[in-house]
Formats: C-alpha cells, sequence, structure tokens
C-alpha cells in the first residue's frame, strides 16, 4: 500500500440553515476543500460522499453524481457510502484505501446532511432507521433511550456518575464556544448540565448532540505528491473500520463497544503506536457516555475510568489528551453525515497550528474515531504531522 496524505480540507458552519437545501451544503464544502488544496474539479479522480439519509431528510436519491455535478466534476466514478453515523467515515476510508491500492491518485470524499427540512419527531424517527427494526424500533425505542440505557449500565457497573457526564457536556461546550463553526457556541455549567431538562434518563438535553446541517470535504493523494498541492499536508498512519451487531439486546456487554476496540487495536497496529502515543483525539461523543465508553475503548484509560478521567480534567485542552477541541458533536454539531469527515477536517485544522483560541501545543499525533448507530460500525483514523 502506498502512504496516502489529506492535502486539503474544506467544511461549512454546523447549524440550522434553512434557507440552504442540501446540495448548496455538500458544495461549498468540496470547494472550499478544492481552494484549500489548490486543486481543480478537473484532478479529482474519484468521489464518495458519506450521507445517511438524504432521501428521507431532503427528499432527494441518486446523491453521489447529484452533488458532484454541482461541484463541476462529473465523468469519474461517483459513490454514496451509508454507515449511519458513521457515513462519511465509511467514505473516508474507502477513498484512503482507493489512494493506498494506487486505483486512483487524488481522491475527494464529502459527507454531508440536511436534517432541519424535517420537524423533530419526524427527525427522531429517521434516526431510528440506523437501529434495529424488528426489535428496537417496534418497541418504540430511539438513540436517547439505547445510550440512556447504556448509561445506566455503565454507572452500575462501574460507578460512573452524572457528574461525570456533566463533565463532558461543559468540557466540550467551552471548547465549542470557542469554534466559530460550531452549531452552539455557548458554555455552560455542571450545575446547568445536571439541571437540564430530561431527555432519557438519566440523560438531558446537555448529553444529547444537535440537530444539525452541515457538511464537511478532504482531498487525498499520495504522500509522494503533497508538493503538488497548496494546502499543509497531513500523513495518514493508520485507518481501519470494524462493524458488530446492531441491536444493543444482541450485544454482550453494552457499555463497550467492540467495533472500536476492533477498529482501533487495527489503526495502532499499522500506524505503528499505541494510545500513550496520541497527542488529540475527535471522538464520536452523540452522547455524553459515548464520549466515556470512547475513551475508554480507545486504550486512553482503564475500562470504568472514563468519568473520573474527564472528571479530573484530562480531556480538557489544557489536559493530557484533549478531546474534541472542536466543541465536539455535542456543541459543534452532529449533521450525521458530515461528522466523520468534520472530524478529520478538525483535527487537520489543529495539526496544522490553525485553531485559534482552541489550538493545544502538541497535535503532531492524532485520532478520529466515528460511531454508528449504537456501535454497528466504527472507523478509527490516526493521523500524522509531517
Amino acid at each position: 500500500m502506498r502512504p496516502v496524505a489529506v492535502v486539503g480540507i474544506g467544511k461549512t458552519a454546523f447549524g440550522a440553515f434553512p434557507d440552504r437545501d442540501l446540495r448548496s451544503l455538500a458544495v461549498e464544502a468540496i470547494r472550499n476543500c478544492l481552494a484549500d488544496a489548490g486543486a481543480s474539479p478537473g484532478q479529482v479522480e474519484a468521489f464518495y460522499l458519506g450521507n445517511f439519509a438524504g432521501p428521507s431528510f431532503a427528499g432527494q436519491s441518486h446523491l453521489a453524481p447529484y452533488v458532484a455535478a454541482a461541484a463541476g466534476i462529473t465523468g469519474i466514478p461517483a459513490t454514496r457510502c451509508e454507515a449511519a453515523c458513521a457515513s462519511s467515515g465509511a467514505a473516508f476510508f474507502q477513498t484512503v484505501s482507493g489512494v493506498a491500492a494506487g486505483l486512483y491518485d487524488v481522491v475527494l470524499a464529502a459527507g454531508v446532511e440536511k436534517m432541519t427540512s424535517q420537524p423533530t419527531p419526524r427527525v427522531a424517527e429517521i434516526l431510528a432507521s440506523a437501529g434495529d427494526l424488528g426489535g428496537e424500533i417496534k418497541a418504540g425505542a430511539t438513540f436517547p433511550a439505547l445510550f440512556a440505557m447504556i448509561a445506566r449500565r455503565h454507572m452500575h457497573e462501574y460507578g460512573t456518575t452524572r457528574e461525570h457526564l456533566a463533565a463532558v457536556a461543559v468540557k466540550n461546550h467551552d471548547n465549542g464556544f470557542l469554534n466559530p463553526q460550531a452549531h452552539m457556541r455557548k458554555r455552560i455549567t455542571i450545575e446547568q448540565a445536571l439541571a437540564g431538562k430530561p431527555v432519557a434518563e438519566p440523560l438531558t438535553i446537555y448529553d444529547c448532540s444537535l440537530v444539525s446541517d452541515g457538511a464537511a470535504a478532504v482531498l487525498l493523494a499520495p504522500l509522494e505528491r503533497v508538493s503538488d498541492f497548496a494546502g499543509k499536508a497531513v500523513r495518514i498512519l493508520g485507518i481501519a473500520q470494524a462493524s458488530d451487531r446492531v441491536a444493543l439486546d444482541e450485544k454482550d456487554d453494552i457499555t463497550t463497544f467492540r467495533a472500536v476496540k476492533v477498529s482501533a487495536e487495527k489503526a495502532y497496529r499499522m500506524a505503528g503506536v499505541g494510545p500513550d502515543d496520541i497527542q488529540i483525539a475527535e471522538v464520536h461523543d452523540c452522547f455524553t457516555i459515548a464520549e466515556i465508553v470512547a475513551i475508554e475503548d480507545l486504550g486512553f484509560c482503564k475500562k470504568g475510568e472514563g468519568g473520573p478521567y474527564t472528571a479530573d480534567g484530562c480531556t480538557l485542552r489544557t489536559g493530557s489528551r484533549p478531546v474534541n477541541t472542536s466543541g465536539g458533536l455535542k456543541a459543534k454539531g452532529h449533521p450525521v453525515g458530515a461528522t466523520g469527515i468534520g472530524q478529520i477536517c478538525d483535527l487537520v485544522i489543529q495539526m496544522r497550528g490553525e485553531a485559534g483560541e482552541r489550538q493545544v501545543p502538541k497535535a503532531e499525533l492524532a485520532l478520529a474515531q466515528n460511531l454508528g448507530g449504537s456501535g454497528a460500525t466504527a472507523v478509527v483514523t490516526i493521523l500524522s504531522a509531517l
């Protein structure tokens, strides 16, 4: 396999944009990405689009060529990847694979979701379709309910508290406040987080990610060609995708995501590094408990210690291993099809030293973890500065 690098990044702001459609968001991110790389649409040899539910949210199918053509890209393979909230993580994995294998030299990956065009009950229904239709959905379970069960079991097994969950929310809101592209730029206190409106006990509104619109894009090329592009490149040291059962009740242990552990082990092995080497991470905090489980499954702390690890400040921007300096899904926003590639863009911004007030001093080895559903898909990527 050839070494691969990210040579360009582009994003939109994440938020609620009633005057924007799915295609315009995706095109904005793609154009920003190509401009960052100093590349033209004609240089792109293949296109992968991460999108979870464009047909349900926006009523449009055949999305990859629909988006690519609007960005001036035609005549090449254009493929949509769907893996629930890990859709653009999966698209990124396919993009890396194509360049590494030598099938293409210059490949574009993007992720997009337009969620706010539907009322909240319909959004919850669409999102629930990433779960088990015959069991969970038939029983009326939504993802807040499923992750509430994960949180409650983690509390029972390991003594995790609501204060631990709140510490995740407070930290990510603080980071989001400093991110000009975040959906919710609002600082909160532990007391506010604990007193939030209940959603699914023990989760409150401050434990749940946002319903957002947005898009993100990256351009990839062989490492040997980074000098052909204008953007400051970042090398992809390791990447892996794994899957697990969709239904929560079919898992042996709901306090861990097996797909995360498997993909992390493979990515670490490919990169030749371990958890202790990672200096900064963007993890999939669709709910606060998901960040706690993620940092345990990724090996940043021992199983069951994610809550205290967070409460002790280890994941702060000033901590020993900053996590979600973008604000995470919790504050930056969670346009589900854009989230995975959005994480890559946020890490590249840090590794370039362009994160402004959110900049951490050491961001030379980074990790992104993108989750689909209640752990049925996971993509873990390890990036290295050049």
